[in-house]
């Protein structure tokens, strides 16, 4: 059944519902096809019929079939504090300073740091953790080998290389599609214990992710801006989200879970 999966998932490039109706209406197989199909599968990869399936996927909306990863794997699992840290692809001087000042404070705790590789605040907040000795956790929405942006290449060769990990429901040879990032999207905000957010405009990708960290229970931190229509922090600080300022904000609402330095 395992390698049936794997075949749909190829098939249907990552595709949830088109995988799920070919579960669903018992799609017939050649068993000969299947064999060769997942031979050929390079990347490691993990699938929901496996005991070592990530607990913080099995309880979302749509969880992937199976996801492919290359790097430190024993992050999908590590017991240390998870914080997503996503912003505007535009951002400002401001948001760049504070995205720097609290990734910095987080690595110093040994919290992990997930985003998204994007251009912007993502990737502002995965080379500040690396810059700082940090782990890293790089969620696609193309295939997990192909880094979108291009410009990113570098970073997402350095996350590699600094013991990182790279994640993503499509396999190898998928490029990035609109419609993938806001189902990426609900992956950053399941491995994450919180969402730290720096810049965003009220409609946006960003939303998207807390918006699906909201309908699981995930606190919102958000960075304050100056007063606009369009802040989509100011929006989420008015209607509960943590106003944060230090790393301090952020970790006394963990400090029952996890022991810090």
């Amino acid at each position: 059944m395992r390698n049936i999966l794997l075949y749909f998932v190829v098939k249907y490039e990552g595709d949830w519902k088109n995988i799920y109706q070919a579960i669903n209406s018992k799609e017939r197989v050649n068993m000969e096809e299947v064999e060769r199909v997942v031979e050929g599968i390079e990347d490691k990869c993990i699938t929901i019929l496996d005991a070592n399936y990530p607990c913080s996927l099995k309880n979302i909306s749509c969880p992937p079939f199976a996801i492919f990863y290359r790097g430190n794997h024993e992050l999908l699992n590590d017991k240390r504090l998870m914080v997503a840290v996503i912003g505007s692809r535009d951002h400002s001087d401001y948001g760049e300073k504070m995205t720097n000042k609290l990734v910095k404070e987080l690595v110093e705790k040994e919290v992990i740091i997930i985003s998204g590789l994007a251009r912007g605040i993502d990737a502002i907040a995965h080379t500040t953790c690396l810059e700082h000795g940090g782990k890293t956790i790089a969620i696609l929405g193309s295939g997990i080998d192909v880094c979108y942006p291009k410009s990113n290449k570098e970073l997402y060769d350095d996350i590699l290389k600094n013991e990182g990990l790279i994640i993503s429901e499509y396999p190898s040879g998928i490029n990035p599609k609109k419609d993938n990032f806001p189902l990426r999207n609900r992956l950053i905000a399941a491995f994450s214990n919180g969402i730290l957010v720096v810049e965003a405009k009220i409609r946006s990708g960003t939303m998207i992710t807390v918006n699906k960290a909201l309908e699981i229970g995930k606190d919102i931190f958000c960075v304050p801006e100056r007063a606009s229509e369009e802040s989509g922090c100011n929006k989420l600080i008015k209607s509960g989200a943590k106003l944060t300022e230090n790393v301090q904000d952020i970790l006394e609402e963990f400090t029952y879970q996890l022991n810090f330095k």
